[in-house]
């Protein structure tokens, strides 16, 4: 069952370094702005796109397979479908706490089979969203 209790959420929120699967160049786009905030409020961004070199000053990698710097979180922007494939290269990994879906995309399938493997899994919510409400100092 994904977590969606408010000290589930701050729990993982506490960890530091996220992959960010799906991170995008244009400024527009969730996939920016939300990790663009993370970044701005300590995460440590891991960027994944095969299409780009760099994303927020970093480093961009083609898969979650050739990161080759810790992971806690990996935060996934891609459609359902791919979120299996996504799922396994996590599992394939022996650093990755958590597995943050963001809102609109969905697959339980991949989130029992993250769940059974011993990772935790939030689906269908905002990182940036859950973050600004449960985390962040009023002044920020």
């Amino acid at each position: 069952m994904p977590i969606e209790d408010a000290d589930g959420l701050r729990r993982i929120l506490g960890y530091n370094r996220v992959a960010v699967v799906g991170a995008s160049t244009s400024y527009e786009k969730s996939a920016h702005i939300v990790p663009a905030y993370l970044q701005r409020h300590g995460y440590e961004l891991r960027p994944v796109n095969p299409t780009a070199d760099e994303i927020f000053g970093i480093q961009a990698y083609d898969s979650l397979a050739d990161v080759i710097d810790p992971i806690d979180i990996v935060e996934i922007f891609r459609p359902g479908d791919e979120v299996p494939g996504i799922v396994e290269q996590a599992l394939d990994r022996d650093d990755v706490k958590a597995i943050w879906i963001q809102p609109g995309i969905r697959n339980d399938e991949a989130v029992q089979k993250a769940e059974a493997n011993g990772i935790e899994v939030v689906q269908d919510r905002c990182m940036k969203v859950e973050h600004g409400q449960l985390i962040r100092h009023p002044m920020d």
